[in-house]
């Protein structure tokens, strides 16, 4: 880990981006760079957070694995967010775990320290909690589609959230991992990926997904995810973006 320069750190996070320059120099000194390599395990579910993750690039998903084994994502956290929310509760773990889907890096704060500016009151408080209420957007709307909604919507909604976090048309990603993140069947992923190439939406090979036609791919998704990014656009988007 390094100790984050002013410029390295305030300008590739959405939420620190929103912070005053006072909070910016309290916290410089205390944040440090770490990388985030895929599989990396940033929580455990039911262990302390004992750090809290502001996403620079890269994407981390929040997994709830059942008692058999079957694993789901409950939430997909990138540049927009931060990961160890529970650092800032009483609660101190979660039920889920972090794991890295897509490598990149993130700056890192101690527990301690997030928990102490956050106490203070100020805008550090005020992100956080609108943080989590669009975190808690995420969830639930997850819960709903995965009920609801059929396979091809489904990875529709992932595609688009991962897209946004990516803020690149090519996602390192493969049909098993989505199958994973969405806990179904491989084999209805494939189907579904196979029609939207054939409509021209997305385009892939081995281990890679490319974005071909956004627009189009926002109308096939269901609705889970425009409610959920017009939650962040309404609570969390930096001003004049």
């Amino acid at each position: 880990m390094s100790t984050a320069t002013k410029t390295e750190w305030k300008a590739r996070n959405g939420l620190l981006e929103t912070l005053s320059e006072e909070e910016c120099d309290r916290l410089r000194p205390e944040l440090q760079v770490v990388e985030l390599r895929p599989g990396r395990v940033l929580y455990e579910a039911g262990a302390p957070q004992t750090w809290m993750y502001f996403l620079r690039t890269g994407v981390v998903s929040m997994m709830y694995t059942s008692q058999n084994g079957d694993s789901t994502e409950i939430a997909m956290i990138g540049r927009e967010g931060l990961v160890g929310t529970a650092v800032l509760t009483d609660a101190v773990s979660t039920p889920s775990s972090a794991v890295v889907q897509v490598p990149g890096e993130a700056l890192a704060l101690r527990a301690e320290v997030a928990d102490r500016e956050f106490r203070r009151g100020e805008h550090f408080q005020f992100m956080a909690m609108r943080y989590f209420h669009v975190l808690l957007a995420q969830m639930a709307q997850t819960a709903v589609c995965n009920r609801h909604h059929s396979v091809e919507r489904q990875v529709c909604r992932w595609l688009l959230l991962c897209h946004d976090r990516i803020g690149s048309d090519e996602l390192p990603v493969t049909q098993e991992m989505i199958a994973t993140r969405l806990g179904v069947r491989r084999e209805g992923v494939t189907e579904a990926a196979g029609r939207l190439q054939e409509m021209g939406l997305i385009r892939y090979s081995r281990g890679r997904i490319w974005i071909v036609d956004r627009k189009g791919l926002e109308r096939q998704s269901c609705e889970c995810y425009a409610v959920v990014r017009a939650e962040y656009d309404r609570l969390l988007k930096p001003h004049g973006h």
